[in-house]
This record gives structure tokens, sequence and C-alpha cells, in this order.
């Protein structure tokens, strides 16, 4: 409005100057254009003003919202966790997310160093809410999480999670070259190093025959938002990789390998089986077939451990293992299970006894 009032009344200020014999015909013709230049520049200034306050108001938001402090506090004389062995402890474990709405109760669970254990339950039961907890993403509600006898609670976070390893589903990649996101977990490792790591999780090869838009290949490829440039065969390796290079005491595979089809699960979980020599391991899986193969599985169910043992063992015992077992083998999953006749008890010194 006001650009077209300045032109409107420079165009009649000089008809009424010419008019008047005040004003040369050769300006006049000037000054028309200069006024149409004039709200041009003006028009583009008020737009990038404008844009200028609307980002300036969308940084204040975001800047507003990691502002916010974590809850996750370390605590004033946290001190760095010191990982030897590997024994994990949870003592009585309790959490909830929402008060009143316990997610898992009275959790008393031993997993010795080097020990391979599989958690198992129906969408619900808190397998995840377990693996989060020992990396303290939450802190438990009661009871404590001990790490070679040291409780997590007055550890520092980083040192927590130097020391697990975890291979997820849905793996999490930068828009950054390959080597960036294998070196993830150890940003000072070597480019030798990372090539090393690539091959052991057997991804150097396909690593090898990657080219970006820029031209950049191998290693130096960069893999786009979210890694969406592989496929999640292609993006499964890369975060063992990724897991080999930070070669962290303990190991969470959550998920792991449940959206891949099975001809690629089965290449992976070989790769898998290898990463976990030498390490304690928590496996979390729906897919039975993935995990009977560790030491031990352990069965929660609303929050509560109710079986542990071998596959064998469970499969014997008749309970909620063994009817996940014959339902997956049938091809469907319920939405409740069966009470369990009795519950059953890995001991300590191998044998099966009643809890």
């Amino acid at each position: 409005m006001l650009n077209a009032m300045l032109l409107v009344g420079t165009a009649g200020v000089g008809i009424w100057l010419w008019q008047a014999q005040a004003l040369d015909v050769a300006v006049f013709a000037m000054a028309v254009p200069l006024a149409w230049q004039i709200t041009t520049a003006a028009g583009w200034v008020s737009w990038e003003v404008a844009g200028i306050f609307e980002n300036i108001g969308v940084v204040q938001e975001g800047m507003e919202s990691i502002a916010v402090p974590h809850r996750m506090a370390d605590l004033p004389l946290a001190q760095p966790l010191v990982v030897a062995a590997g024994e994990i402890r949870f003592e009585r474990l309790g959490f909830a997310y929402d008060a009143g709405r316990p997610v898992l109760r009275d959790i008393d669970l031993l997993i010795r160093p080097g020990e391979r254990i599989g958690l198992i339950g129906r969408s619900g039961a808190g397998k995840s809410t377990l693996a989060h907890l020992l990396l303290r993403f939450f802190d438990p509600v009661s009871g404590r999480i001990l790490i070679d006898g040291q409780d997590i609670a007055l550890a520092t976070q980083e040192s927590v999670r130097a020391s697990i390893g975890m291979v997820t589903q849905d793996t999490s990649l930068l828009h950054r070259s390959i080597a960036a996101n294998i070196r993830y977990g150890r940003p000072e490792a070597s480019d030798a190093q990372v090539e090393a790591a690539a091959r052991k999780a057997q991804a150097f090869e396909f690593i090898q025959g990657l080219r970006d838009w820029q031209g950049r290949e191998g290693l130096h490829a960069h893999v786009g938002e979210r890694g969406v440039k592989l496929s999640g065969g292609q993006r499964q390796r890369i975060a063992i990789a990724r897991v080999i290079l930070k070669d962290a005491p303990i190991l969470i595979l959550d998920e792991a390998t449940s959206a891949l089809d099975s001809e690629v699960e089965l290449a992976i979980q070989e790769q898998l089986l290898g990463l976990m020599d030498g390490k304690t391991v928590i496996a979390i899986a729906h897919r039975l077939s993935t995990i009977a193969r560790l030491d031990r599985l352990i069965v929660l169910d609303e929050g509560r451990i109710v079986e542990t043992g071998t596959h064998v063992q469970l499969l014997a015992l008749g309970g909620h293992y063994s009817a996940l077992w014959a339902h997956q083998s049938g091809g469907f999953l319920p939405d409740v299970l069966p009470q369990s006749p009795r519950a059953a008890t890995l001991c300590l010194d191998g044998e099966m006894c009643d809890a």
C-alpha cells in the first residue's frame, strides 16, 4: 500500500509541477523509475526484516527447548565408573514413568562377567526399560544397579555409557561420512582402526562401492540424513562396526535384527555372535529364535521376572516361554500370556531350582 502511494504521489506531483512549468519532462521521466526502484528496494528490505524476526523467534524457541536442564544430573561427588570384569547386578529394582503405574517391580538379577542373557516378554513387559536404566537414561524409583560392585547412580553418566555398547533396531546415523559414523563412539580412533572395525563387521566391501553426489567415495562418502542412502542391513553393519570400534565390556542388543529380512538377519546374527565374545551381553528380542542360543533367558511379564533358565529348561517348564515359543512357531503371539505353573530360576551352580 505504501509503495503504491509513493508511486502515485510521485507521478501526481510530477504532473502538477510539469503543468506549472516548474519541472522539466526529462526530470519527470527520471523521477518515476527512481520511485519504482525505491519501492522495490523497500519491499525487499521489509521482507528480509520480517524473515529475520521470524527466524529470531524460531531460534529463541529452540534455545529455550535445549536450555531446559536435563533431569538426569550427576551427583556433585560422582566418580568415573571403572569396569574390569563386567558383572551387572540389579537389586530390588523398581521403576515407573508415571506415578502409580510401575513398569518394573522388585527386579533381582545377577549377570555374571561374560554371560550372555536374553530378555523376553510381550510389549510393555519392561525389557527396553531395564536397558535404559542400565544406561542411566533414567534413575530407578527404588533399588539400585551395580556394575562390578559400583552403584551407577554414584558414577558419572559419561563413564557409564562409555562402558556400554548398544545396537538397536533403528540405527541412528548422522549425515556425515561413513568413517565419522563408525568413529562416533570413539572419536580419537585412527583411520586404520575404523577400517579394521568395518572389515570385522563385514561392511568394508559395500563401503568401498559407495560414492556420494559430491564424488566422495568409500569411508569418506556421506550417508544422507539418518543414513537414508543405505539399506537396513548396511546401516546395521555400520552400527556393528561402531560397537566393535568402541570395544566396551558390556553390550546391549535391543531388537538388533527385527527389521531385517531373513537372509540379511542370518548374516548379521553371525557377526553379532562374534561381537559377543568376552563381553557381558543383554539381548532383547521378540523373535525367540534370535536369542535361543544364549547362556540364559530371562522372561519378564508385567514388570516382574517370572522365569529364568536356558532354552531347553524353559521349554521343559511349560510356562510363559514355552507358550511364546509354541505360538511363534505357529505364526502368532498372544496378547495375554498364560500363567506359569511355577517359576524357574537358574541357580549359581547352574542347576534349575524353584524360586
